[in-house]
């Protein structure tokens, strides 16, 4: 049996979180997205990510208008779904996953790409105003980014932390040139993750309560 360790949640929670404080610099770390970027660190254990986070804009607000105003979320995978706190959501807001969806597999081998780039391929038609967050696949990020490119609508934000060793950091720093526009929030280079973007959509969408 292991020994003596804390158990109480709410006293993890409150030590985890002053423990980021305490070591990671947010001095450069607008107000609005202290919290946010909290979470990010909280997600990965990580508080030497902050110099990598990038933003555009007034992201955090644009979130959360989109997210009042009832726009989907559209997620890369699964996992970034299962990552988002519906408790802190609009009651009609819809996370949208089109990576299982039958047409996928036809359309990335018409494509000549992966099923996650075909799966951005489907969000064409409502990406006015959405909500995107991109959590694992470095090519979702290229194709919505191809999608622009091509005179797509744009989403009202990005939050975008694809992780890997192939494309994840071009992907992102492709973003970060912030050619169409639109408000970003993401981590560069290789590390990043679902869990990572989950958390920043979480801390945002906690705003919309206090």
């Amino acid at each position: 049996m292991s020994g003596d360790y804390l158990r109480d949640p709410d006293e993890i929670y409150a030590q985890s979180f002053a423990t980021i404080r305490a070591e990671a610099d947010l001095s450069g770390v607008p107000a609005e997205l202290e919290d946010v970027v909290v979470r990010m660190i909280h997600a990965c254990g990580m508080t030497d990510i902050v110099p990598e986070i990038r933003w555009s804009g007034e992201v955090a607000a644009e979130v959360e208008f989109a997210l009042l105003e009832g726009a989907p979320v559209f997620c890369d995978c699964e996992a970034v779904r299962a990552g988002i706190s519906r408790k802190h959501l609009p009651e009609r807001t819809e996370l949208v996953v089109t990576l299982n969806d039958p047409a996928v597999p036809d359309l990335a081998k018409k494509l000549a790409t992966t099923r996650t780039a075909a799966a951005v391929e489907l969000w064409s038609d409502r990406l006015k105003g959405a909500v995107v967050v991109i959590g694992n696949a470095p090519t979702a990020l290229f194709h919505l980014l191809d999608l622009f490119d091509e005179g797509a609508d744009k989403p009202a934000a990005i939050i975008a932390t694809p992780v890997g060793f192939v494309g994840a950091a071009e992907s992102k720093a492709l973003l970060v040139l912030d050619l169409h526009r639109v408000p970003f929030l993401t981590l560069l280079g290789r590390r990043g993750g679902s869990a990572i973007a989950s958390a920043a959509l979480n801390a945002i969408a906690m705003g919309i309560e206090s």
